[in-house]
């Protein structure tokens, strides 16, 4: 009986280090957050793009992780030419109203998709982490009343 290995994949490795390095600086900048972070928020972030990319069902960023996607949007010629080379087409953002999009149950279907792809979710920016009890949070990166 032969054991299966199965390694997952960071969002981060979507694109080339260059391009990863001057999202997360314009994140920290943007959103004044720590590099630490950043890295974080990004790495989430695209991981999240791929998997939008590849279901019909409304998926939807946390509160936290949704940053990173608006980041990588504004730089606009690098999005648009990511999406062509990835997808074939642009990954339009259609965003919901507010109460919808950081419902928890969203949330949770979101994180399990990303994981069944194959992808580290880091649960802390989703508000899925074990360590996480409703109604201190419900699944959107910040709790229930969402934040960061």
């Amino acid at each position: 009986m032969t054991a299966l290995a199965t390694e997952l994949t960071h969002g981060r490795s979507l694109v080339g280090p260059e391009l990863f390095n001057r999202l997360v600086n314009f994140l920290v900048q943007e959103e004044k957050i720590t590099r630490e972070r950043a890295e974080r928020v990004m790495d989430q972030a695209l991981a999240f793009l791929h998997m939008s990319a590849h279901r019909d069902e409304g998926l939807s960023p946390s509160q936290a992780v949704d940053p990173g996607w608006h980041a990588f949007m504004l730089h606009t010629r690098d999005y648009a030419a990511w999406c062509q080379r990835q997808f074939g087409r642009f990954i339009h953002h259609n965003p919901f109203p507010a109460p919808q999009l950081y419902d928890g149950a969203q949330m949770r279907a979101t994180v399990a998709a990303i994981e069944d792809a194959g992808f580290v979710v880091d649960h802390e920016l989703w508000g899925t982490a074990a360590t996480c009890n409703p109604p201190a949070c419900c699944g959107d990166g910040g709790g229930c009343g969402g934040g960061k």
